[in-house]
């Protein structure tokens, strides 16, 4: 038999550095705790570096496999989400890649600094250790592998030399952190980066570029307007991550007595029981507003359903508050700062406090006004969250949802919760998807929140549909092995609901309406997603009356907090 010719088939005995464990200790040494990783055949070398690591007591990132690739990418983000430091998923080659281009959407849209990174097909055919081996290195090499994902990351890489292992992740976190933050993009071919680093050490990390101050005439001068206006509107959408975004964001409103409407909003923006808050539509007060102060928010109000008052002056603040990224957006301006929004709101608050006490006192009329017209807002809300011994309403089962979390709970939704039904008071508790609307995200930013976080009682709401796109089995697998116990509630409408209320809203009086609009939207028969959970030793429930929901959430919660284990509750919910 003709001896091999291939290096790759002698494996390397040597403990001497390779990129590999250069590139893991770089990411350890910029803050990146957790390496979330569905592997394959271009891992040898990172598998390699994990196991060198315990025999040399040296640190790396936590190794975390996820056996699918959107649910590492959900897991990263849930992670960010409470912790606010950068994270780091690898995936195989250009087939990992295409996994995860779903929930990277998600990231990129709400701007999370993610580390994604890709093995590479071998460059060599032979004569190289790490060469090609295997039928799939041909098949799986591309001529443009990262033009995947160019319009959802940053910055895009590949390792072209060992010597690089330490810079290329210094550049990464630093292009991913910088202000707006997102997802960048690196692929590691098998032979660099199972080459020897030789005397490269980690890179120290760099500082992170400052935030952009807001311009204080720019500031002074929106302080005026708001002062000014008899019926000002403040609609925010992506702010709260933090607790001190949202406390900025409440201590201005409490200032300038201003309403504000939370519009499909991804945080916590303001205490739902604030005497101030106005719900979660704009429309109805958009005519009216002769002032429109917009935080944060790519889609402030639907053009086609309600336009604000020609006559309204309209500002935004926010990191990038013309969403360049988005191909068309074409919402008035007459003010735009260009800062982050906690920023920008504590220089507000600040030049507030600076102003004669007389300026203000024009506000106290308007202050009755929004809260009469707020309380109104929150009496309409609670009304619906009444139990309907028929049928269990989503906004019952939202009530419920917030009850089991507590005060203190995180809650992750997919679309499903109703948070006007769902009283949240403490900054920082509610995470919501992406404006991008990659679906199967909730279960698995809860996950990675759980392990960011493992005091925290975490619960992850999804309708069926999105528990379908989810990957229940790698969220079990996840779950089980990786022992994080959450709670998930499925909102269980047998349906895909944005699908059929699309249809209808356009087609109500079409032939569509004839079977109710459930042409291409019937999720019957619906899975027993009970029954998966409870395969993987979780708590899992079926619930189909109101008068069985607190119960069976109750049983939920003790399952997680006291049990350890991880549970699901499959809610019928007809909507």
């Amino acid at each position: 038999m003709a001896r091999s010719r291939n290096p790759a088939d002698k494996p390397a005995t040597e403990l001497a550095a390779t990129a590999a464990d250069v590139l893991l200790a770089s990411l350890h040494r910029h803050g990146i705790d957790c390496f979330f990783a569905n592997p394959g055949t271009d891992f040898p070398a990172i598998v390699e570096g994990f196991a060198r690591a315990k025999i040399t007591g040296e640190a790396r990132p936590r190794s975390i496999l996820v056996p699918h690739e959107n649910l590492a990418l959900a897991m990263a983000h849930g992670a960010y989400l409470v912790t606010g430091a950068p994270q780091a998923v690898m995936v195989h080659v250009n087939v990992g890649t295409a996994n995860t281009i779903n929930l990277l959407a998600n990231a990129a849209r709400d701007r999370v600094p993610l580390l994604l990174l890709a093995g590479r097909s071998p460059i060599m055919e032979s004569d190289a250790f790490g060469a090609r081996s295997r039928p799939i290195h041909w098949a799986q090499e591309m001529f443009d592998q990262a033009g995947m994902v160019r319009e959802f990351v940053k910055w895009d890489y590949e390792l072209r030399n060992p010597a690089q292992a330490g810079l290329v992740v210094a550049r990464a976190v630093e292009t991913a952190m910088a202000e707006p933050r997102g997802p960048v993009y690196l692929t590691l071919p098998r032979e660099p980066l199972s080459a020897p680093a030789h005397a490269t050490k980690p890179v120290e990390p760099r500082t992170i570029p400052s935030r952009a101050f807001p311009d204080p005439a720019l500031i002074a001068r929106l302080t005026d307007w708001l002062i000014e206006a008899e019926r000002p509107l403040v609609i925010a959408s992506s702010i709260g991550r933090t607790v001190e975004e949202t406390m900025a964001l409440a201590r201005i409103a409490e200032r300038l007595a201003l309403p504000v409407v939370a519009h499909t909003p991804r945080y916590l923006c303001l205490p739902t029981d604030h005497p101030l808050h106005h719900g979660f539509d704009p429309h109805a007060f958009l005519a009216d507003a002769d002032l429109i102060l917009v935080v944060e928010a790519d889609v402030p109000w639907m053009p086609s359903i309600e336009l604000p008052a020609t006559t309204a002056r309209i500002a935004h603040i926010g990191a990038d508050p013309a969403f360049v990224r988005y191909p068309m957006r074409s919402f008035p301006s007459h003010l735009s700062i260009a800062a982050h929004a906690g920023s920008a709101l504590a220089a507000l608050d600040q030049t507030l406090a600076s102003r004669s006490g007389s300026s203000l006192i024009q506000l106290r009329k308007r202050r009755a006004w929004a809260v009469e017209r707020a309380q109104a807002q929150r009496a309409k809300a609670v009304a619906r969250t009444a139990v309907d011994t028929a049928h269990i309403s989503p906004e019952y089962l939202s009530r419920c949802v917030g009850e089991m979390a507590g005060a203190t709970g995180l809650i992750f939704n997919e679309y499903q919760l109703r948070l006007e039904a769902c009283p949240r008071t403490q900054p920082g508790t509610y995470f919501a998807l992406s404006p991008a609307g990659g679906l199967g995200w909730s279960v698995g930013a809860a996950l990675g929140a759980k392990l960011a976080a493992p005091d925290s009682f975490v619960v992850a709401t999804i309708g069926d549909g999105g528990m379908i796109f989810a990957n229940p089995t790698a969220c079990h697998w996840v779950a089980q092995a990786h022992r994080l116990p959450i709670a998930i509630v499925i909102f269980n409408n047998q349906r895909y609901g944005a699908v059929r209320n699309a249809t209808m809203a356009m087609f109500a009086s079409g032939a569509s309406a004839r079977d109710n609009g459930l042409g291409l939207a019937d999720l019957s028969p619906s899975p027993p997603f009970e029954c998966y959970a409870e395969a993987h030793g979780a708590f899992g429930a079926r619930v189909e009356r109101a008068a069985d929901l607190p119960a069976a959430l109750a049983l939920a919660r003790n399952a997680v907090l006291n049990e350890k284990r991880h549970a699901l509750v499959n809610v019928v919910t007809p909507y």
